[in-house]
């Protein structure tokens, strides 16, 4: 059964195909979660795209298919969306393609094709970017990226030779991280320089803080995890991040041949 779209509401068509139009295969339309090879070379971190997805528009706005898009839309933003290979910041223009959607056998849910101008935040691998420091620890750095983005710099990532970890006064060594950090925390840190007697990273020939008195570093992107829908960056400042010698895989190597 199809249904035709209009400002006020949906009004129900009748299937005016005849029996010979059953024999014609139908092409399946993607589904929005089936994710596309991310191959779309990019220069910056941003950017807006026109898009197209399916959705399926539950019953209670069958009297305003449009107020069910937006709504569904509103709910992807700042989440990982595979389709799009980023994460969605601003959605516009969206515009019906098809003056019809579809239900399928006793499923109420109008199945449609949107489109829209997608502003999404989709960093590429070998990026360089700037985060502000909001964590030292003995194992990695934690920054944050525009006040909103996680990204983690590992301490095999931070070249030994040059930089130390330095204890700060009354601080303990704690090899697993920062454990996690709540809101008022980011705030906090977002404001506040790092607190010197949870230690720092400093260089080993000026004693000059990694960050400077800003705390803002610039590093390489070198991995992108996607978890519960939100998207977080693993960085260095190797001068060459993605030799083996760095990586987990070259690590544990060396200590197998070790033993």
């Amino acid at each position: 059964m199809y249904v035709t779209m209009t400002p006020s509401g949906l009004k129900k068509r009748k299937n005016r195909g005849s029996d010979a139009d059953h024999d014609v295969p139908r092409k399946k339309k993607p589904k929005q979660d089936a994710g596309k090879p991310c191959t779309t070379p990019s220069t910056s971190e941003f950017r807006v795209t026109k898009t197209t997805i399916t959705l399926s528009v539950p019953p209670v706005f069958a009297g305003n298919l449009r107020a069910g898009v937006e709504e569904i839309l509103d709910s992807m933003i700042m989440r990982y969306i595979p389709s799009l290979c980023g994460v969605l910041l601003t959605h516009s223009n969206s515009h019906f393609p098809s003056p019809t959607a579809n239900i399928n056998a006793d499923c109420p849910f109008a199945i449609c094709d949107i489109t829209f101008d997608a502003t999404i935040w989709s960093p590429a691998v070998s990026m360089k970017l700037v985060g502000k420091i909001i964590l030292y620890s003995p194992d990695h750095v934690s920054l944050l990226l525009h006040r909103t983005f996680n990204v983690s710099i590992p301490r095999r990532h931070i070249p030994q030779d040059l930089w130390e970890f330095e204890y700060g006064e009354g601080s303990s060594v704690d090899e697993e991280g920062d454990g996690g950090m709540n809101d008022e925390d980011v705030e906090k840190a977002e404001r506040e320089a790092v607190p010197e007697a949870s230690g720092q990273w400093v260089h080993r020939m000026t004693g000059t803080k990694l960050g400077g008195t800003d705390g803002y570093l610039e590093f390489t992107v070198i991995g992108k995890t996607v978890a519960n829908e939100m998207l977080s960056l693993q960085g260095s400042i190797q001068p060459d991040p993605f030799s083996e010698e760095y990586s987990q895989s070259g690590k544990s190597s060396r200590k197998k041949s070790a033993k």
